[in-house]
């Protein structure tokens, strides 16, 4: 850590015509950051904002752009330990996401009675548009400070909007999908269902007992009206029901009501009368992950626990194909391991290995594959350069295949307690896409692994 230091100046030693700058680019997550401190929400959907206004960026608040004369007054004139007790500001020009901002302030004059130092303040854009202009009066500190000065906190905007309300507008583009709703007999799933039919995602087709759901409806006040029912006694026979309408095409996705997640995956790997397509059947988790610049995609984290290389082959096929249909070209894959070289002892980095060799003899198609890679390697570019990693991958990956469900597991829920993420997820590789979502997931959590579902179902 390389420590600095800075010093203030009394009042004695400031004079007239002395002068502090600096500069600064407004961003989206300084905007987002402001609105989470002060309520200024119309900077929130800034893409939505953006598309209305035909491309140009939303306007932010001036107000930001005022704040910054603090820092030159804290940390250049008069520096630490003043006192801010007056300022009076105009504003000309409003302020926008992307804009350069130049600001700088002036001591005009001094008052010896109140020993106050009156500053000239005003910011300006690279296009020379004045932003503000004004005063402001201080009172430098009596003796001079010496302080550390310690690196700035680096501050992680925590916005769940960033991907997935993409995601979802794109999918709200599509005509709803026919889904199959099995045993939404609780508040939370048949409220689910409802909501992402009222946003047009899905058209559902509800999978169970009549009486119970027409129950909860009531409960939560909401009128069914011609949503059909499909009734069934209890929920392992919902799930052989919804399964079996999915099979038939009646329904292009299957969606996971309030019963166990293994009776309705039973129901959809029967040999018998299941959605078996001749691959191995995996989920993905899609990861909005405030401190990573785009959607990060997790296999498989919630169906195969232990898997054989010849499994892992259909996972990561099954997650290149749905990340095409997502419209990510050529995504960017790590498979992971505890080390970043192949070592006999550790079974995964020989799995790894094999595949990367697969990906390159088109074996495994449309994307570029990469490994064994620690988590820091796939993750971070400097990670990956200090170990000097020549890769594609590293600092920019779009999907972590990890070695086994425990892994799996670990990585995306700590990335959701620690690190903010929200999680959707589908399960892929059969017939139809599959939503699993859990009782804890929030309701944008779920309006997402809806809107995966329905940009890659089949019409």
């Amino acid at each position: 850590m390389n420590l600095g230091f800075v010093e203030s100046k009394t009042y004695d030693e400031i004079a007239i015509g002395d002068t502090a700058t600096t500069e600064h680019v407004f961003t989206e997550d300084d905007a987002m950051a402001f609105a989470s401190i002060s309520g200024f929400r119309a900077v929130l959907n800034t893409e939505e904002q953006i598309e209305r206004a035909g491309g140009i960026p939303p306007t932010g608040p001036n107000m930001w752009c005022a704040s910054l004369i603090s820092g030159l007054f804290s940390m250049n004139i008069p520096g630490p330990g003043c006192t801010l007790t007056n300022v009076c500001l105009a504003f000309h020009t409003r302020i926008r996401v992307g804009d350069r901002l130049f600001v700088k302030v002036l001591v005009a004059s001094k008052e010896e009675a109140t020993r106050t130092i009156i500053f000239d303040c005003e910011a300006h854009n690279a296009a020379g548009e004045r932003i503000f202009s004004g005063n402001a009066h201080l009172l430098a500190p009596e003796k001079k400070l010496h302080w550390t000065t310690l690196p700035l906190p680096e501050l992680i905007v925590k916005n769940p909007y960033r991907h997935y309300l993409g995601m979802i507008a794109r999918a709200n583009a599509k005509p709803a999908v026919k889904t199959a709703v099995a045993w939404p007999c609780d508040e939370v799933s048949l409220g689910g269902a409802y909501q992402a039919f009222k946003d047009h995602l899905i058209e559902p087709i509800l999978v169970g007992d009549e009486s119970i759901i027409r129950k909860v409806a009531q409960g939560l006040k909401i009128d069914l009206g011609s949503i059909p029912i499909v009734d069934a006694s209890d929920s392992r026979t919902s799930a052989i029901k919804a399964v079996e309408l999915a099979r038939k095409g009646e329904a292009q996705m299957l969606m996971k009501g309030s019963l166990h997640t293994d009776e309705l995956m039973g129901a959809v790997v029967s040999r018998d009368g299941g959605m078996r397509i001749g691959r191995r059947i995996s989920h993905v988790f899609a990861l909005d992950v405030p401190s990573y610049h785009k959607p990060l995609f997790v296999t498989d984290a919630a169906v195969n626990i232990q898997p054989d290389l010849e499994t892992k082959i259909d996972i990561l096929q099954n997650a290149i194909d749905m990340m095409i249909a997502l419209e990510i070209e050529k995504p960017k894959v790590a498979i992971l391991s505890a080390v970043e070289s192949v070592n006999p002892a550790i079974p995964s980095t020989l799995d790894a290995a094999a595949l990367c060799k697969m990906a390159d003899r088109g074996q495994i198609n449309g994307a570029i594959v990469d490994g064994p890679l620690a988590f820091d390697n796939a993750i971070s570019s400097d990670a990956a350069r200090i170990k000097k990693i020549d890769s594609q991958v590293s600092g920019d990956v779009d999907l972590l295949m990890v070695p086994n469900l425990d892994a799996g597991n670990i990585i995306f829920k700590e990335l959701q307690y620690l690190a903010g993420a929200l999680a959707a997820g589908v399960v892929v590789g059969a017939k139809v896409p599959i939503i699993l979502t859990s009782r804890a997931d929030g309701e944008l959590a779920r309006m997402a692994s809806c809107a995966l579902g329905v940009l890659i179902a089949k019409p």
